[in-house]
């Protein structure tokens, strides 16, 4: 249901090789709900998919302390999926450097929206 809720009414953005669609919610509790998902279409094999999938996991929980402390501040909650788009398995560096930069468009994007 919140899943079909985000792709339905939720915003979105791209920094390569990820695409974020986001919404903010309206619940008590303040935080950050996050998916990953990774197409079939550009990795046919499943140890590929999920490797991908790990590496963003893992990107996100290194960085994500700005996020949550944004969304804490505005007493905010928002639901996140992250979508690779990539051909290729970026190596972990570059994807943390990407996940870095969609956490803090993510982070300012929350400040602007509470600003108003």
């Amino acid at each position: 249901k919140q899943i079909d809720s985000l792709f339905a009414g939720g915003k979105g953005f791209s920094v390569f090789p990820i695409r974020v669609t986001y919404l903010f919610l309206n619940e008590e509790e303040s935080g950050v709900k996050m998916g990953v998902t990774v197409s079939k279409r550009n990795f046919k094999k499943a140890t590929d998919r999920n490797r991908v999938k790990r590496l963003l996991r893992e990107a996100y929980r290194l960085q994500k302390e700005d996020l949550q402390a944004a969304m804490q501040a505005n007493a905010k909650s928002a639901a996140v999926f992250f979508i690779y788009t990539g051909k290729v398995i970026a190596p972990f560096a570059e994807m943390k450097a990407a996940m870095a930069k969609c956490l803090k468009k993510l982070s300012v994007i929350a400040k602007r929206e509470n600003n108003q």
